[in-house]
């Protein structure tokens, strides 16, 4: 432990008496000079360090008081003698001595915003800031200010009690949401509700009136939770990207069809957590089913857990992208495994999802098949066989099928585009769109489809490698793909060669 002495501060202490200016020191002077009698500040003397410090009290007038005369002592001393206690006289406040506001007032507002949003982000603003706002009028100030209101999660006082206790609590808070809404969430960004049973759509109507920048909202164990409500918000809150339903989605859209969520092109954020199960039992009905450019993860259901209800009403599933995503043949099948009605399916830029894992899936009508991609596949290892898997299963339904970008090989995908050349009892594909764009493809392959198939309307062959120069271009339209064939059929050997 340090000694004492290096702890010990002095203070300055004047006498009342002037001292005479032939014998002042120099340290007296210096000490006058620096806190000079009447400034408001005086001086705390260290072993090392010379402090001027601003009086927190104004200086008291110092009150003379003469010495009272002792009086004798008594010299009878007996049982019955007892001693009186000595009271002093409280001294009269002098008039000049003004009201200490204390040291809240005294800190600057952008200070004690600062400070405040640090115990915000510690604990979050309730009911820290309500408590603060009664304080002082300065505190009350501080606390409106709309930066400290960004991030606000409520729940009910009364959680977990039963039945009119819990209503009662959400009740009261929803009275002091009134309000507080319209009057400090004017920048509100995030919004967690958690355990609310029965106002969820009046605490959403608040918040769609007052707050448009709402970006994250997460509905915790939340009841009452209708598919008006969502969209009310959805349209009111036009920044809204993030929505969280954890375990709030229990027969909460029950008729709903339509499902569609989609991003910007070159939208760069952390994956977002779908939870499938939940999702394919809170929405039986869906339909159609779109996630566009949207980079997302399914939540993980944990070992020995059954798989979920599955979409038994999806006829179309679009996980199209810009970018690579995170679907696989394993996430394929959580989503489809009970989807024996699907039409169109839209895996672009699905990377990783393989032909031996698309076969699996119950359907068995698929009609549109979109597997391209676009300018994702440098760096990444593609499969180079599996493409018949597709085309034998598919081929008398399939009427748009793209290939773009895939590596299949140039035998693999001969074998998979010959099922349209010779179709069982001489009914004609369906194959009205064909994209081979980037792939392998040979010219006695496109010949062979363009014959087996008469309804070709659309024949993309932009860089293809195995293709002579001049035919690798796009044809729409009857009369451009059977210039095409023409041109195949027409030229000589030598001009077949790729180029």
């Amino acid at each position: 432990m340090a000694p004492v002495a290096s702890r010990r501060v002095r203070r300055r202490v004047r006498s009342s008496k002037q001292p005479d200016a032939r014998g002042r020191s120099a340290e007296d002077w210096w000490w006058d000079r620096l806190a000079p009698r009447g400034s408001g500040y005086h001086l705390l003397q260290a072993d090392s360090m010379l402090l001027v410090l601003p009086d927190l009290e104004p200086p008291r007038a110092r009150v003379h008081r003469r010495a009272r005369r002792r009086a004798p002592r008594s010299l009878a001393r007996g049982p019955t003698a007892v001693a009186k206690p000595r009271t002093k006289p409280r001294p009269e406040p002098s008039l000049d001595q003004g009201l200490d506001s204390g040291w809240g007032d005294r800190i600057p507002l952008e200070v004690l915003v600062h400070i405040f949003g640090l115990l915000v982000a510690a604990h979050g603003p309730m009911p820290f800031l309500g408590r603060a706002a009664r304080v002082c009028r300065h505190w009350h100030e501080a606390t409106s200010h709309p930066s400290l209101w960004h991030t606000v999660t409520l729940s009910p006082s009364l959680v977990g009690r039963a039945g009119k206790g819990n209503l009662k609590g959400e009740k009261k808070l929803l009275a002091c949401l009134e309000w507080l809404v319209p009057n400090r969430f004017s920048q509100l960004q995030s919004l967690t509700l958690i355990h609310w049973k029965s106002q969820v759509h009046s605490v959403l109507e608040l918040v769609s009136k007052f707050c448009p920048r709402l970006t994250f909202l997460k509905l915790s164990d939340c009841h009452t939770v209708t598919a008006e409500t969502l969209v009310m918000l959805a349209r009111a809150c036009c920044q809204l990207h993030s929505l969280d339903l954890h375990h709030s989605m229990d027969n909460c859209c029950p008729q709903l069809q339509v499902l569609q969520v989609s991003t910007g092109m070159n939208c760069n954020s952390t994956p977002l957590q779908l939870p499938v199960e939940a999702l394919q039992k809170g929405c039986p009905q869906l339909q159609v089913l779109r996630l566009l450019n949207l980079i997302w993860l399914p939540k993980p259901c944990g070992r020995g857990v059954p798989q979920g209800p599955g979409f038994p009403s999806l006829e179309e599933l679009c996980l199209a992208g810009s970018t690579c995503n995170f679907v696989s043949n394993e996430v394929l099948g959580r989503l489809l495994h009970r989807s024996p009605k699907l039409r169109l399916l839209d895996l672009r830029g699905c990377a990783r999802v393989t032909p031996s894992g698309l076969c699996h899936l119950p359907c068995q009508e698929l009609e549109q098949l979109y597997l391209g991609l676009y300018g994702i596949s440098d760096g990444l290892t593609l499969a180079k066989d599996g493409s018949p898997l597709l085309t034998q299963k598919w081929y008398h339904t399939l009427r748009e099928l793209d290939f773009s970008g895939q590596g299949f090989s140039e035998k693999d995908l001969e074998q998979a585009l010959a099922v349209f050349s010779g179709t069982p009892g001489g009914l004609h594909p369906a194959l009205c769109s064909l994209n081979l764009r980037g792939t392998r493809v040979t010219p006695s392959t496109v010949s062979s489809v363009i014959s087996g198939c008469p309804g070709l309307l659309y024949l993309n062959l932009e860089s293809c490698r195995c293709l002579p120069r001049g035919l690798k271009r796009v044809y729409r339209g009857l009369e451009e793909v059977q210039w095409c064939l023409e041109q195949l059929l027409t030229s000589p050997p030598s001009a077949r060669e790729p180029t």
